[in-house]
């Protein structure tokens, strides 16, 4: 964390006029004190820190001085996003930029900051799949990467059930959700998300793609995927459940329909909660992950469903 840090703070003063060690503080989130021994750790790695007390005075570097951290193109500044992701540059087809921008950061900074740097790298994996699911193909995504980030505009041929359609889309993003990719794009005045391994065919076309001014692509992925998970919740039942099974219903059911409030424990400790899920038989496969800890007190059908598994069950598993 440090290291993080001391790069930040350097780059905060580099091409600046000096500031105050109460501001860096409070951009740095750390205390003054902290900010006055990172400020000693730079001088010690060689950075020309200044600090200068008085009206006007303040932290600042050497006027003229820079870090060495140049040389470095359009597309490996933009690479260095991916750093410390594992897949995502492969997808996109910029490993090889992406290895060379992080040599050139490395390369750029002073001995102890790279050395933090390095340690970071060296024992901090990220595997963003989730477990036992396989990385999709990518197909077209190298293509459709292009057009977002060149800001052009895309014709593609998209399968949607068994039909094929053809889109001239406004491409505003890419997402990455467990190791699959979506393109966010607008068709027409709609907003939408496309899983890159339907698209059978991306064509980037020569016209600038129109973005809205005031577009989030993080805020918008949220917003949208919390309304899906929302809309898909219509089935309503009441349990009870032990207190094992009232920790993992939020694992078990997912945190839309798990924000609910219990009843208050009875004597053995267990809760009556009201639940709102997708369906009857996706209720019956995720309430039987909580048995025996569970009782359906309504709907009646829900709970002959869950007695007649358990039953069967039972029966397969008999000594």
């Amino acid at each position: 964390m440090r290291s993080s840090r001391l790069l930040d703070l350097m780059l905060r003063l580099q091409g600046g006029p000096g500031t105050t060690a109460a501001r860096l503080a409070e951009q740095l989130d750390v205390s003054v004190r902290t900010v006055y021994r990172d400020v000693a750790a730079l001088q010690a790695a060689g950075v020309p820190v200044w600090t200068e007390s008085g009206p006007g005075g303040g932290i600042r570097l050497l006027d003229g001085w820079q870090s060495k951290l140049s040389g470095m193109t359009g597309t490996e500044t933009s690479a260095l996003m991916l750093l410390g992701i594992p897949g995502l540059a492969d997808d996109l087809g910029l490993a090889d930029v992406t290895a060379r921008a992080e040599s050139k950061l490395l390369g750029a900074l002073p001995l102890p900051l790279r050395a933090g740097a390095l340690l970071w790298r060296e024992r901090l994996h990220v595997d963003a799949p989730g477990w036992f699911a396989r990385t999709s193909e990518t197909g077209e995504l190298a293509s459709i990467a292009a057009a977002v980030l060149d800001g052009r505009r895309l014709r593609i041929r998209y399968r949607r059930g068994a039909r094929e359609v053809s889109r001239t889309l406004d491409p505003l993003g890419l997402v990455a959700k467990a190791g699959v990719w979506y393109l966010v794009a607008r068709h027409r005045d709609r907003t939408l998300s496309y899983r890159v391994t339907r698209i059978d065919a991306a064509q980037i076309l020569d016209e600038q793609a129109r973005r809205p001014a005031s577009f989030d692509l993080a805020a918008w992925w949220s917003e949208t995927t919390a309304e899906f998970d929302r809309a898909l919740l219509r089935y309503p039942c009441r349990v009870r459940l032990s207190p094992f099974a009232w920790r993992r219903l939020r694992s078990v059911v997912g945190e839309e329909a798990a924000e609910v409030t219990p009843s208050d424990p009875d004597e053995q400790g267990w809760v009556t909660v009201d639940l709102v899920l997708e369906a009857e038989d996706v209720a019956t496969d995720q309430l039987l992950t909580l048995a025996p800890g569970v009782e359906v007190l309504a709907p009646t059908s829900l709970r002959a469903a869950l007695a007649t598994a358990g039953r069967e069950t039972a029966r397969l598993n008999a000594t």
